[in-house]
């Protein structure tokens, strides 16, 4: 089954991560930790899903004229990535973000933007082309809130679908959230975006009503091991997760989004879409590393439905 054009807007970063049996306190050094290297960013960790599931994906992003954006352009191109639209900040560096990984698989992420943060509504601009001819649209918020409002505004107004997952959490102007066909919150970023503490299935439908009552014609909320909950239109569907035994969860929300505009661009429906995505999100769990923990598509363990 042949995909459709997908563009990503979003962050590039080299990751540095250290992992330990446990996430020091504030004020508290903890030795013993391994560390790592690899290329990351919520953007570039999608673009990279989506190339790996099969999809046909255009990043666009900002790195700093350094080794770490040079490598991860390089990067991206050997994924069949197009690269076109990357764009090079001359004065900013790119950006890099710190990870510490305790024994459980749990990580707690700082991140210094660097280019990231100088990607702007000109750079949406000069890149129009690509987004109006793309039939997705995927962000997150590692960039500039008004370059995705303006590429999500720019993309709504021709038709094209646009998905959103609101990572890191943060406010949603309502002119957003009309833009938007379907959006993606984890149990932490549904709860900002509608106010509702999310324990359960139940209190996962009230906080997906709110949000969707918004504008939003899908809402898709993950709930790590308690698989996904679908809010499309009036209809809810619970999907639930693989069974597997976690090593590292860094990236796997970045793989649920595309591996979900994959089988969106491929014609799924809603919810053997997030099938899909819960298949591969749960892979990239039982691996270590961001970039290099996202699966490809024949690994998927249902390949007679998703291959």
């Amino acid at each position: 089954m042949s995909s459709k054009k997908i563009v990503v807007v979003g962050s590039c970063n080299t990751d540095m991560v250290v992992k330990s049996d446990r996430l020091p306190v504030p004020g508290e050094t903890v030795l013993g930790g391994a560390f790592m290297m690899n290329p990351g960013g919520k953007g570039a960790n999608q673009a990279v899903a989506i190339a790996r599931m099969g999809g046909h994906v255009t990043f666009i992003s900002k790195t700093g004229n350094d080794l770490f954006g040079r490598q991860s352009v390089e990067m991206y191109g050997d994924e069949k990535i197009n690269t076109d639209y990357i764009f090079s900040d001359p004065n900013l560096p790119s950006g890099v973000a710190l990870i510490m990984v305790d024994r459980n698989g749990e990580n707690c992420i700082v991140v210094a933007s660097g280019a990231n943060g100088s990607l702007s509504p000109k750079d949406i601009e000069k890149a129009r082309n690509v987004i109006e001819s793309a039939d997705i649209l995927l962000m997150q918020l590692e960039v500039p809130m008004d370059t995705v409002e303006y590429a999500a505004k720019l993309a709504h107004e021709k038709g094209i679908k646009v998905v959103l997952n609101p990572a890191p959490a943060t406010f949603l102007s309502n002119e957003l959230l009309k833009c938007l066909y379907a959006i993606i919150p984890n149990k932490t970023e549904a709860e900002m975006l509608s106010g509702i503490k999310v324990s359960d299935l139940e209190t996962a439908k009230q906080a997906a009503d709110i949000i969707a009552a918004k504008g939003v014609d899908v809402v898709v909320i993950t709930l790590g091991s308690k698989g996904s909950l679908i809010k499309d239109g009036d209809r809810y569907c619970s999907v639930e997760a693989d069974r597997v035994e976690a090593v590292d969860t860094t990236a796997a929300g970045d793989t649920f989004c595309g591996a979900f505009c994959v089988g969106i661009s491929e014609g799924l429906s809603i919810d053997d879409a997030v099938r899909m995505a819960n298949t591969a999100a749960a892979l990239t769990v039982t691996r270590e590393g961001a970039q290099c923990s996202i699966p490809y598509r024949k690994e998927l363990l249902f390949q007679s439905n998703f291959s």
